[in-house]
């Protein structure tokens, strides 16, 4: 069987054996870690899905690094510049001894990849070591430059679009749903220490974030606080949405449905009792409630304003 999916991999890649074995061995590691890799790769062109398979299995390694385990902060980042060292290499050493960036270092080339977004990544995760909270939504957003924004403009680069505007679009929809990941996961995130709402967010509403922290906020106290986040996320979603005018049908599709999911996943969280302890999620009813909105989208994509 292994042998088969390796021939597999070879025929769709046309790349040597030990090329091929490192893509397959990035591609197990985005479907055993990523539940929803082997349904989004069906929406990716088959000639991509090792190339996003390999900047996967790089991004999650990576973030195992800055989250796994009980390890200590300065061990942590200095595993990080460790990788970013790999990074570099594989750029020009096709001969790397690692299967990540063997996949990845070909990736690169093929596809004429900007290895800075891919350093970005590793900003955001040594962020993640060293930053749990944030004054401004201004620095909140200077994270998800690095932690989200690189995946879209890497996924429009595998695609060959890289006019500014589809850019602007991408980084706005991406922040987004960094943001939506953030208010999903308050009851989360808040006993482990870490506290994504602004600072003067809270002030406005004469809280504080070390309340969040200890759990002295009661969820009508927060409310406000809440509908502001929820609000611009919305916001953001909506200056992204042309984007879709942009794209080829397969990515148009996969935008289309991130974006009516975060939007409904923005109204699902606006509507909990108890945000701050309450966690929800999309089912699949709801996903397929989406279907028609979603072809609509696909379909009778906005107008791109002539540049």
């Amino acid at each position: 069987m292994l042998h088969r999916h390796h021939a597999a991999m070879q025929a769709l890649t046309g790349q040597p054996m030990e090329l091929t074995q490192a893509y397959q061995h990035c591609l197990d590691i985005a479907q055993n870690h990523y539940e929803n890799f082997p349904t989004a790769s069906k929406l990716l062109a088959a000639r991509l899905r090792p190339a996003v398979a390999a900047i996967y299995a790089f991004a999650r390694h990576a973030d195992d690094l800055a989250d796994e385990g009980d390890v200590a902060p300065e061990t942590r980042l200095k595993q990080l510049d460790a990788w970013e060292t790999l990074l570099e290499r594989c750029e020009q050493d096709n001969t790397i001894d690692h299967q990540v960036f063997r996949a990845l270092g070909d990736a690169i080339r093929t596809h004429e990849l900007d290895i800075d977004e891919l350093d970005n990544l590793l900003i955001a995760f040594r962020m993640d070591v060293s930053i749990h909270a944030y004054a401004t939504l201004d620095e909140l957003l200077f994270y998800c430059k690095h932690s989200a924004n690189p995946v879209g403009r890497l996924m429009l680069q595998l695609h060959g679009i890289n006019h500014a505007e589809a850019v602007h679009c991408s980084d706005k929809i991406c922040s987004a749903l960094q943001l939506i990941n953030f208010w999903q996961d308050l009851s989360i995130d808040l006993p482990n220490g870490r506290c994504y709402m602004p600072e003067n967010w809270l002030d406005e509403s004469n809280l504080t974030g070390q309340q969040l922290l200890d759990g002295d906020i009661d969820s009508e106290a927060f409310r406000p606080v809440l509908t502001k986040a929820i609000g611009i996320t919305r916001s953001m979603l909506d200056e992204g949405t042309p984007l879709l005018g942009m794209l080829p049908f397969r990515l148009r599709l996969q935008i289309a449905a991130t974006l009516h999911g975060g939007r409904y996943m923005l109204s699902k969280i606006e509507q909990l009792d108890q945000p701050l302890i309450q966690r929800t999620t999309l089912s699949k009813s709801e996903w397929k409630r989406l279907i028609l909105p979603i072809l609509k989208d696909v379909l009778f994509p906005p107008r791109v304003k002539p540049q």
